[in-house]
């Protein structure tokens, strides 16, 4: 057995969390630029959302854990003798990964026997999500830590989300698009379709309207599986949404609508969960979109 540890931009809800049996090291939020709180403990996502939408013109900020914040979690478990899997967030977007391989050098100075593996997922949010719930499955099953990397860099390209974002404001802010471009599509209610792939933002085309964009990240992920020849069933599926939770479940209802027409005899489960603040502060308070990862299951 091992232990799995994770950051917060798995946005995996606490309730969950604790089924899995995880341990998580938040990431921090500041919505002054000076005072920077725990993501989901000394600032829940709730009221992040809240005040992004009460204070449009004020650009929040995220800050990754600390060598020290995951030190904390690792040391304990060294000492312990008890094997460690950390999964974090995307390097390519956060410098989190490289905190916590440096306090896996801090620790293996003490405990030079201890086994902790750092993996760079190069997920987010949904799709992190996803890759902890791999994890945790392969672990209860008995799988060790080492099959357990090798399954999961292997299934790593699966690993993508279709989602799209309220308006280009953020994206602006964020410098992530250009000012002129982003107002023209903004007065042209043209919402833009990004997709999420080996840790990077890629552009996945326009749609017209917020419906139009919610039909697009369908299409995009029935494309996906279609390319693969793929059963539903072998992947986990898991819809994000930010500030609007009404919207995140009425996509929800729409998309396993989509997948039970174009899959009648499936019986595949679609994960709903709220997207935290690492994205929320590069896509503003209405991110909206699907993440799709293989789904580890024990050989028959």
């Amino acid at each position: 057995m091992f232990d799995i540890i994770t950051d917060s931009a798995c946005d995996l809800p606490r309730e969950e969390i604790v089924r899995l049996d995880v341990t998580v090291v938040p990431f921090y939020v500041s919505t002054d630029g000076q005072t920077y709180l725990k993501e989901g403990e000394e600032m829940p996502v709730r009221d992040f959302y809240q005040f992004m939408v009460d204070q449009p013109a004020v650009l929040p900020k995220t800050s990754l854990p600390s060598l020290e914040d995951f030190e904390k979690v690792f040391r304990p478990r060294a000492a312990a003798g008890r094997p460690v899997l950390c999964l974090c967030f995307t390097g390519k977007m956060s410098g989190g990964v490289g905190s916590a391989r440096n306090a896996r050098q801090l620790v293996l100075e003490d405990y030079p026997d201890a086994v902790i593996e750092v993996v760079d997922t190069a997920a987010a949010t949904v799709s992190e999500g996803a890759t902890v719930e791999n994890a945790a499955a392969m672990r209860d099953a008995g799988c060790t830590l080492a099959d357990t990397l090798t399954w999961l860099e292997g299934t790593r390209p699966t690993n993508q989300i279709f989602f799209t974002v309220g308006n280009l404001d953020y994206l602006i802010k964020g410098g992530r698009i250009g000012k002129v471009t982003g107002r023209a599509a903004n007065l042209l209610n043209v919402k833009p379709m990004i997709h999420f792939a080996e840790g990077e933002i890629f552009s996945g085309g326009m749609a017209r309207g917020r419906q139009k964009s919610m039909e697009k990240a369908i299409e995009q992920l029935l494309g996906y599986l279609a390319e693969r020849n793929a059963d539903p069933d072998d992947y986990r599926i898991i819809v994000g949404y930010g500030y609007d939770v009404e919207e995140g479940r009425r996509f929800w209802m729409q998309l396993r609508a989509a997948l039970r027409a174009r899959y009648p005899d499936s019986s595949c489960e679609v994960g709903l969960l709220q997207i935290g603040a690492t994205i929320a502060v590069h896509t503003g308070p209405y991110p909206l979109g699907v993440g799709v990862m293989r789904r580890w299951k024990p050989r028959s």
